[in-house]
């Protein structure tokens, strides 16, 4: 990889490619992102869609809000970088965008109503160990009265054996628990558990 890709494990404001620079880089960094993605895409059931966020993933978001909006001033590239890198696993933790996908309009108008607090009921398990719920929407309030959203922000938080059990190469699998949807991975495959266990330290 050339060197002005080279991946560090925080992303600052330093580390950040220039509009020029990025312009270079993106088509090899967009392949990277998108391998890596394939990896970290975890269906549960039919509906809800769990993306593993990483580093890579984050900074690539990042630079790519950067290019599209044109941001070059100091204020609009620090806005983004306290919107995304919060989204960064620390080493204890795995941080998770969720997506409750329904094509059919009416249907995703009802279950939204009828999956309230969904988004505390999913799960991330290493093997030998009891589930771990997820910490959602630490950065503001996404259901209301009537229905929850169809995008939710997830942590899960593992403890030390966790995630030295983890990094050992236990099994990992998701799964949610909710009155009207249920659903489970298994153990995740082999290339799916390696990239997820890599966000551990």
């Amino acid at each position: 990889m050339d060197t002005a890709m080279t991946i560090t494990r925080r992303i600052t404001r330093d580390s950040l490619l220039t509009l020029e620079a990025y312009a270079k880089a993106r088509p090899a960094m967009r392949d990277e992102v998108m391998a890596q993605k394939r990896l970290r895409r975890v269906k549960l059931g039919e509906h809800i869609l769990l993306i593993f966020e990483n580093e890579l993933l984050i900074r690539y978001q990042i630079q790519e809000m950067l290019r599209v909006e044109k941001i070059f001033e100091e204020d609009g590239i620090r806005h983004e970088l306290e919107s995304y890198v919060p989204l960064v696993p620390t080493g204890s933790n795995f941080k998770v965008t969720m997506q409750i996908e329904y094509a059919d309009e009416q249907q995703r108008h009802e279950m939204l109503g009828k999956l309230k607090g969904v988004e505390d009921r999913v799960w991330v398990r290493v093997a030998g160990f009891d589930p771990v719920f997820a910490i959602a929407d630490e950065d503001l309030e996404r259901e209301n009265e009537q229905k929850t959203s169809a995008v939710h922000f997830l942590r899960f938080e593992l403890s030390t054996a966790m995630v030295a059990t983890a990094k050992g190469g236990a099994a990992l699998s998701a799964g949610i628990d909710h009155p009207h949807y249920t659903a489970s991975t298994g153990a995740l495959a082999e290339p799916v558990r390696a990239s997820l266990a890599a966000d551990l330290a």
